[in-house]
């Protein structure tokens, strides 16, 4: 495939591919899976749980630390990144603990990755996660209408697509409220760069039908109701590229302040940092995705 006079592969080379920006990036990933091979550890974990019947669709679930007789808890989905061609759910465990100790309810699936599979199927596995959640998260201690959805990169895609879908084409007995907040980190609303960009493109193998059906700030916003659905956040790390820090912006214009009322560069870090700022109680990250799950 051509690139529009518009892309100019060696520039969005440049803007991204993240783990040539980020040299140290090996660090980032020893440390998330050492931490993530201890969270797994803990006892309570339930790992590789089926939500379906394809290749990579399992999750893991990290039941909150609560007494007896104690409300059921807010859950937390985490989608993650790695160009929905690399990565996996085992190399984020480690988001979970902190949460967890706080009283939420983690769950962290896995999707099929590309080219085996394309970006609007790995979005239908997500939607298949998110209705088993519903349907079984009440027996792990989880309230199915307290789902705040996060994701990371590729995963923040999928986050804001979560919010965008029409959950009673999927099941009758799916509340049209069924994510009530998501919060994007360094996401990619606009998929057309991202098909021009030659390293990406390899895996992925995206078609303009494809970016025009699984772009979310190509498709309307998604309502806003008082008693139901919530909010997206979006949020991207200060030290990203030009083109990550615009797709941030990109979804806020898209889809409108109401929509979207938080949309923040955050000082010091990058796109491998962000991950680390919401495992750490420390940062802002953490404390706005605890804010959402109201723990």
């Amino acid at each position: 495939m051509k690139s529009s006079p518009r892309f100019d592969p060696a520039w969005l080379e440049r803007e991204y591919n993240n783990r040539a920006r980020v040299p140290e990036h090996p660090v980032h990933f020893e440390r998330w899976a050492r931490d993530s091979a201890v969270a797994r550890q803990s006892g309570r974990a339930l790992i590789d749980v089926s939500y379906g019947h394809g290749a990579g669709e399992t999750l893991d679930v990290f039941p909150a630390q609560r007494k007896p007789g104690s409300p059921p808890a807010p859950v937390l989905v985490f989608i993650h990144g790695g160009w929905w061609r690399s990565l996996d759910k085992s190399d984020h465990s480690f988001i979970a603990p902190p949460f967890v100790q706080r009283g939420a309810c983690v769950v962290v699936p896995n999707y099929a990755l590309c080219p085996a599979v394309t970006i609007p199927q790995i979005t239908l596995q997500m939607v298949q996660a998110l209705a088993w959640v519903v349907r079984h998260i009440g027996a792990h201690g989880g309230d199915p209408d307290r789902i705040t959805v996060v994701g990371h990169s590729a995963g923040g895609h999928l986050a804001a697509m979560m919010l965008a879908c029409d959950w009673t084409r999927v099941g009758d007995d799916l509340p049209v409220s069924l994510v009530k907040n998501a919060l994007a980190m360094s996401g990619l609303f606009d998929l057309e760069p991202v098909m021009h960009t030659p390293s990406v493109q390899a895996s992925l193998h995206l078609t303009p039908q494809q970016v025009a059906m699984a772009s979310p700030a190509r498709l309307p916003a998604p309502p806003v109701r008082p008693q139901g659905r919530g909010q997206l956040s979006a949020v991207v790390g200060a030290l990203e590229s030009d083109e990550f820090l615009r797709h941030n912006r990109l979804i806020q214009q898209a889809w409108g302040e109401g929509v979207v009322p938080v949309c923040e560069e955050l000082k010091g870090l990058n796109h491998f940092s962000i991950v680390d700022a919401l495992a750490d109680p420390k940062q802002r990250l953490h404390r706005m995705v605890r804010g959402l799950l109201g723990v």
